[in-house]
């Protein structure tokens, strides 16, 4: 938690730390798995005498192998990037290497969060969490491992803080 603990405030404890969720890799392995499976494709299809997918297969499944290691790059890149972080002061989230968004939010500016989703997010447990600040700030964190447990937490941290 580099950003996180770098940026704590005085007296400020770290509580609760959310991470990414592991589907986030499940694009690269598809598209790895459909390239490889495009190397001993025959179609029995030929264009003037000649089997052009058997040829041209091999050339097709380098390619899409290509766009999967960027997938999958792009996958651990944000899985290694991205903080959340529930403190005993603020909701803390940092996505991104080289270029960064920040959203710190105190206990009290926190209004909400939105837990969004979809049916393969219910059946492997990651979703979009958006915190909506007072005065009408929404931001959305995406793929989040667990997110109801981290709304859960990060609701029964603000209504202690709030409480004492």
């Amino acid at each position: 938690m580099g950003y996180v603990t770098s940026n704590l405030m005085p007296e400020e404890e770290v509580i609760y730390l959310g991470s990414i969720h592991w589907f986030i890799f499940a694009p690269s392995l598809i598209l790895f798995l459909v390239g490889i499976s495009l190397f001993g494709v025959d179609t029995g299809v030929s264009l003037f005498g000649v089997d052009t997918f058997k040829e041209l297969g091999p050339i097709i499944g380098w390619i899409v192998i290509f766009f999967s290691l960027g997938s999958l790059a792009n996958a651990l890149i944000t899985k290694f990037s991205t903080e959340l972080a529930v403190t005993t002061k603020r909701v803390i989230a940092k996505v991104g290497f080289i270029s960064r968004k920040t959203v710190e939010l105190n206990h009290s500016k926190v209004e909400s969060f939105t837990v969004e989703q979809n049916i393969p997010g219910r059946i492997f447990d990651f979703g979009t969490i958006e915190i909506n600040g007072t005065g009408g700030g929404k931001n959305a964190i995406r793929n989040i491992d667990s997110p109801l447990e981290f709304r859960r937490q990060a609701m029964k941290i603000i209504d202690t803080v709030s409480h004492n």
